[in-house]
């Protein structure tokens, strides 16, 4: 499995809700309160995304385009940048703060959807993701505050696809809703990771290479392994100083430090969201001595991994 499927796999996005606005400007929601990770798409009409607490430049979107705010970050989906809020949303608790001409952004037009529904409005697709662990910091780690992904054949087509599910109310609604966003999330980020403007980490760059992505593919698939440099290597066939030299030039450190890394990631995870024994969670990630495993994951985190268990619990 290559790195990107690693954190999207482990870091799977649950809690997920779906929202549709079909609404004639002038329109304004505040988001309050986000979670990790929230997609927004235009279908129809052009949007605005501004963030309220990060001093970023509101992006426009025009029909198809996706943006990613990536962080907790309060934020204004709009017609325009220059619309006040007409209301606020944190959570599942919405106020109207701009009287009742705001109110008809609120009704209801059938599952998941709201707006007045009238012709001339804009379609508007609103996704929020909670991540899990250190995979889905990791994951985030990938994105600025806010990334713009413009509109493409495949990501319309699976746009396209969402926005017929999420009014519909059927058996397995929410399955589907949730493995749809996961789609458009990965095509997404696929398409952002390909353009010149992604700030990506080092080992995305390596996952092109022969060598050093199918020593990345190895680590990922067996984390738990006794890897040493000769193997990985052998598995890359290079010669050991020549394949150690390139793996650091391209990842930015060596091997055996980024396996260390990726182990104490995983093994935070397990704390969090397992009640396995320390030692079970050491031997998980590849280490034999529960001992050694607590001083690696000490240096990495700054706690043991009890005092860590107790903090994210």
């Amino acid at each position: 499995m290559d790195v990107l499927s690693d954190l999207l796999y482990r870091a799977h996005a649950r809690n997920a809700t779906v929202r549709q606005l079909i609404q004639r400007p002038p329109w304004a929601l505040a988001f309050t309160g986000a979670p990790p990770l929230t997609v927004v798409a235009t279908l129809g009409g052009h949007t605005s995304v501004r963030l309220d607490d990060v001093g970023v430049t509101p992006v426009r979107l025009a029909p198809g385009d996706i943006a990613l705010i990536g962080g907790p970050h309060a934020h204004t989906v709009a017609d325009s940048p220059a619309t006040p809020p007409q209301a606020v949303i944190h959570g599942d608790r919405k106020h109207v703060v701009g009287g009742e001409g705001a109110a008809g952004a609120q009704r209801s037009l059938g599952p998941r959807t709201y707006g007045d529904g009238l012709p001339g409005a804009t379609i508007m697709l609103r996704g929020a993701c909670e991540l899990r662990g250190e995979a889905g910091v990791r994951l985030l780690r990938m994105l600025p505050p806010l990334a713009v992904v413009p509109s493409g054949p495949r990501t319309r087509a699976a746009l396209d696809l969402l926005a017929t599910e999420v009014a519909r109310d059927e058996p397995g609604q929410d399955a589907v809703l949730h493995r749809l966003l996961d789609l458009v999330l990965v095509l997404a980020l696929r398409a952002w990771c390909a353009g010149p403007e992604a700030p990506l980490p080092s080992w995305h760059g390596a996952l092109a290479d022969p060598a050093v992505g199918e020593a990345l593919r190895l680590l990922h698939d067996r984390p738990a392994h006794r890897w040493t440099v000769a193997e990985l290597a052998a598995g890359a066939g290079m010669s050991r100083a020549a394949f150690a030299a390139r793996f650091r030039s391209m990842v930015g450190e060596p091997p055996l430090t980024y396996l260390t890394g990726w182990r104490m990631a995983l093994g935070a995870d397990l704390l969090s969201g397992t009640d396995a024994t320390v030692a079970a969670v050491a031997r998980e990630v590849g280490y034999e001595d529960a001992f050694a495993f607590s001083v690696a994951f000490k240096r990495a985190h700054g706690a043991s991994p009890s005092a860590w268990r107790r903090r994210t619990r």
